[in-house]
């Protein structure tokens, strides 16, 4: 009753104060972390503002991975603050170890915060994967290349090199990839690890020896294809601009499941992807979900595919298309450097038998944004139309 009191009194206070206070409560009350209580306790509190209070924690100010100051983007799944130009290796990971929104332009719901409040910032995250860094590997500076980024960034959380070796022996000893991706990043250090500590202490002087001559050599191995991998995808972060991408529907999709499908939409740009939600038993879905992708500087097609989920097969294709997005970004960076402000048609891309547009994709200038609708017959299918919406954003957001 005596909480009740002090929360009801600090009505007044100021959001990011009233969001911290908060986000402190349910951080040591788990059983306040709801909606109905969010809102009994604190409802005049918007996710955004628990946010904005989020980015202001002396932690969360610099990029967890190089230290740039005023980071703008973050990984709901891994818990870190991060800058552009480390998103973009992020990205490249995967949503299933990485997934990876805006700060200030995607829309952030109260779970998704929850989940950055449970995770505890970049401090509590890097004390975890960054608890036993070799004296030969360097964290990467603000400056720092594109390579140095990309190998440390794949280290730190898709080879989990630098985990605490007290706890799971990650330094000595990782794990391979087909172990490391069946546990989330978020509880890795409780998920397997413990095991493979116990099954090493059991085994023989021997025994210890040649395992530690099979792993040193498995792990040189593979340090030379994440070399080798972050030398390829050098040109995926040459950024030039970030593209929001709104999967609005889809109509009249194919049948995979007897009668319907459960459709989903795989979007990749050179080496990123990133996924919709899965709609169950749709062959008319309606997502109006937005994802965001990073531009490389050398342009690539953006290119759609759908598939039907299936839990215990195989995903089944549903058609793809190509999506050529350097008229947008030409057009973006036409109006970047004009001084035009009223809303007009900047360009368009034509429908033909050429290409897999339904209609002219139209290129506008609205309230200040360089957007495309674009209308795409799925290929490689018997049927199916997916309708998407474009946004070209500049990279300073």
């Amino acid at each position: 009753m005596a909480v009740r009191q002090g929360n009801s009194e600090g009505n007044g206070v100021s959001g990011s104060t009233g969001a911290c206070l908060f986000d402190l409560f349910c951080s040591e009350t788990p059983s306040l972390n709801s909606q109905s209580q969010r809102s009994q306790w604190l409802p005049h509190v918007t996710p955004q503002e628990r946010l904005d209070n989020l980015m202001r924690q002396a932690g969360n100010r610099f990029c967890a991975d190089c230290g740039s100051s005023d980071p703008k983007w973050a990984s709901s799944s891994l818990g870190v603050f991060i800058c552009i130009q480390c998103s973009g290796i992020h990205r490249s990971l995967g949503v299933h170890i990485s997934k990876v929104l805006s700060l200030k332009l995607d829309d952030w719901t109260d779970e998704q915060v929850d989940e950055l409040v449970k995770l505890g910032g970049n401090t509590v995250i890097n004390k975890r994967y960054e608890a036993c860094v070799p004296n030969n590997i360097k964290k990467p500076k603000p400056h720092s290349s594109i390579e140095e980024r990309a190998d440390y960034i794949r280290r730190k959380y898709e080879l989990l090199q630098f985990l605490d070796t007290e706890k799971n022996l990650q330094c000595s000893f990782p794990l391979s990839p087909q172990r490391y991706l069946t546990c989330s990043p978020s509880n890795a250090a409780s998920c397997g690890f413990q095991m493979d500590k116990r099954h090493y202490e059991k085994q023989t002087t021997k025994a210890r020896i040649g395992t530690a001559l099979r792993h040193s050599w498995g792990r040189k191995e593979s340090e030379h294809k994440i070399s080798k991998k972050s030398t390829s995808l050098a040109g995926m972060v040459q950024f030039v601009g970030l593209i929001k991408v709104n999967v609005v529907k889809g109509t009249n999709l194919a049948v995979r499941d007897v009668v319907t499908s459960d459709p989903y939409v795989m979007l990749s740009l050179g080496h990123q992807s990133v996924k919709t939600r899965v709609i169950k038993n749709n062959l008319n879905p309606v997502w109006n979900e937005s994802l965001m992708l990073s531009i490389p500087e050398h342009v690539p097609p953006l290119k759609v595919v759908v598939y039907d989920k299936d839990t215990f097969s195989t995903d089944d294709f549903m058609g793809e298309a190509e999506i050529d997005i350097q008229p947008l970004v030409t057009a973006a960076k036409a109006y970047e450097k004009s001084s035009i402000n009223e809303s007009m048609q900047l360009g368009k891309w034509v429908a033909s038998g050429e290409n897999t547009l339904v209609k002219d994709g139209i290129i506008t200038l609205e309230e200040g944004k360089v957007k495309q609708e674009i209308q795409l017959r799925l290929q490689k299918v018997e049927r199916g139309v997916l309708d998407i919406e474009l946004e070209c954003l500049p990279l300073t957001q």
